[in-house]
């Protein structure tokens, strides 16, 4: 029988070897506590100054956000070496401070520390800028860092990221290597789609030795981005292997060009399916007015035991939202609450920003005042909800509640408190409130701030004003600012100017017909029986070729469309039986004495 040696308590050795794997993980640790122990340890054995050591912990405090300790550590170093600075420009940049990772680069130059290909390579990673991604272009120019080819790969992935001058320069230097990889093309390609050069990225396509998923997935979703879903098609028919990037890209397209159909029988065919696919295709549902649809994708989902994030629940709730589809968002809502999932600030917006636009306005107010932590958008989208059904007064307490908590406004917020003011019929208090912006809060109004406050004016009767400062403000007034101005004119039976208006608005959209109904009835509030007829003559000629406007009304988990004098509907009958019944009613209440 073998007795059991007792547990020894650990030597010097061993202490040593557990101090130094530590030290080889430092790099990875993003305990901060742990991280501050290790960080004594390290200044204790004077490790601080150690070229090996120093880079790891810098790493560590770069994960841990802790850049001021980040930059003790660099500066403790007393000789530097490029992969120290390297190191330090790497966790500026991973730590969103370009200009500090900059600063450091030109630091390193002045200092006698010469920039090597990963000084570069980080930098280009900073997305600061196209004026620094030249200065970095001309520096490797200079030192003629080309031999390796993922220099000039970086190069032209970084120049593609700022538009149609930034492509150019990209084209520019991809058009004199000598020699090129599939990363080259690749690269090429995505910047060529970014920027809508389709038939250039397709020559490039063409061209390329050698393709693959990256290559055919690029292509692809130019087309798609495009609307050009014919040709997308035809690319994805020919591609010789797809994954979930390209099977999602195509639904996508699909879905948003409004043929549902064609996405859905890809999402049934496609092999297997991701959280984006899923998310596509409610998404498609719920903006197309598919309820039914909608829920019972929902639940599927579910059932496969999916777990919904953040950008699922965001993106189905827009797309309710943008639909008023109530029952939708009321179910994510329940999913939320059932799993106990932890709402960030993102989803309890969206659910706001979705019960205000589909009238469950306690809901929205419930959602917000429950929110852990509000930020601007939070604030912004609850007055927006206030203002937009018919509560001015208490959309301006809170505007003044936000401002109590410290929040400044910005220009949202002040379309919301002008349209609050409209709506509650609150002119002077509108008019102080626009004036405000730039003289209190540094916030120069635009054509949005300046349209609320011409209809404020106008639905105030002060034509005059609204006019004057339609006339002085520094942008075209558009066909949202002359309507509004119109209406105003039938309100206030202002007949020459709304003569005046309609000339701009058919000059700015000849062919909408009812802004001659509008003229109309200008003409026949002030007894111009001749002249309201002749508008409608003109309405009648011109409505040919303006589709109707529809409405959409939830009902039962069902969406039901209505245009103007429509018999489409199956209960069409009742419908228009029960409205007549509520205007006579309506008439009845007007005349009856007070």
């Amino acid at each position: 029988m073998q007795i059991p040696l007792p547990a020894r308590a650990p030597t010097l050795l061993s202490r040593r070897r557990l101090f130094e794997q530590k030290l080889s993980d430092l790099h990875r640790c993003s305990d901060l506590s742990q991280l501050k122990q290790l960080h004594a340890l390290i200044y204790k054995s004077n490790l601080h100054e150690d070229l090996f050591v120093a880079p790891k912990l810098i790493t560590a405090f770069s994960l841990c956000r802790q850049m001021a300790l980040a930059l003790t550590v660099f500066e403790q170093v007393p000789t530097p070496n490029a992969h120290l600075c390297n190191t330090l420009i790497k966790a500026y940049i991973r730590n969103s401070q370009p200009e500090k990772a900059f600063e450091l680069f030109y630091t390193m130059q002045t200092s006698g520390i010469a920039p090597d290909n990963y000084t570069y390579l980080f930098l280009l990673k900073a997305h600061f800028g196209l004026r620094f991604v030249r200065v970095i272009h001309a520096y490797v120019e200079k030192c003629n860092l080309y031999s390796d080819l993922f220099m000039p790969n970086s190069l032209i992935d970084a120049y593609s990221k700022y538009g149609l001058i930034g492509v150019e320069a990209a084209r520019s230097l991809f058009d004199v290597m000598e020699e090129r990889d599939m990363v080259t093309y690749n690269s090429m390609i995505s910047g060529l789609v970014k920027t809508g050069q389709l038939k250039e990225a397709q020559q490039l396509f063409d061209e390329m030795p050698q393709r693959d998923k990256v290559s055919w997935n690029a292509i692809l979703d130019g087309y798609v981005k495009a609307g050009e879903m014919s040709t997308a098609f035809k690319v994805f028919e020919k591609m010789p292997s797809r994954d979930v990037v390209s099977w999602s890209n195509v639904i996508s397209g699909y879905a948003r060009m409004g043929d549902i159909e064609m996405a859905k029988v890809l999402f049934d065919k496609m092999p297997e399916k991701n959280l984006v696919t899923w998310t596509i295709m409610i998404s498609g549902y719920a903006e197309k007015g598919l309820v039914k649809e909608a829920l019972v994708l929902y639940d599927q989902l579910e059932r496969e035991n999916m777990e919904p994030d953040d950008t699922t629940f965001v993106s189905i709730l827009c797309a309710s939202a943008q639909s008023g589809m109530l029952s939708l968002g009321k179910k994510i809502q329940n999913t939320i609450i059932k799993r106990r999932y932890r709402c960030c600030t993102l989803i309890s917006n969206a659910l706001i920003d979705m019960y205000c636009k589909c009238g469950s306005l306690n809901r929205a107010w419930r959602c917000f005042n429950e929110m852990e932590s509000k930020d601007l958008v939070s604030w912004n989208t609850m007055i927006h909800g206030l203002a937009m059904h018919g509560h001015g007064k208490k959309a301006l307490h809170l505007f003044d509640r936000m401002k109590l908590e410290q929040y400044a406004p910005d220009n949202v917020t002040f379309v919301g408190v002008l349209s609050a003011c409209n709506h509650a019929g609150m002119v002077d208090d509108g008019i102080r409130y626009f004036y405000s912006m730039e003289s209190s809060y540094s916030i120069v109004p635009q054509i949005e701030h300046y349209g609320c406050v011409i209809d404020l004016l106008g639905r105030g009767g002060r034509l005059n004003e609204a006019l004057r400062l339609l006339n002085c403000m520094p942008f075209e007034p558009n066909v949202v600012i002359w309507c509004s101005l119109l209406g105003a004119c039938r309100m206030h039976n202002a007949l020459q100017l709304a003569e005046e208006v309609l000339d701009e608005l058919v000059k700015l959209d000849p062919a909408n017909a009812g802004r001659y109904s509008s003229l109309s009835n200008v003409y026949a509030a002030g007894g111009d029986w001749k002249g309201s007829a002749d508008a409608r003559l003109r309405m009648w000629k011109t409505a040919s070729k303006t589709p109707p406007g529809a409405s959409s009304i939830e009902l039962d988990g069902e969406f039901h469309d209505f245009t103007v004098m429509d018999t489409s509907h199956p209960k069409s009958d009742k419908i228009y039986q029960t409205v007549n019944g509520l205007t006579r009613h309506l008439r009845k209440v007007a005349f009856a004495p007070t």
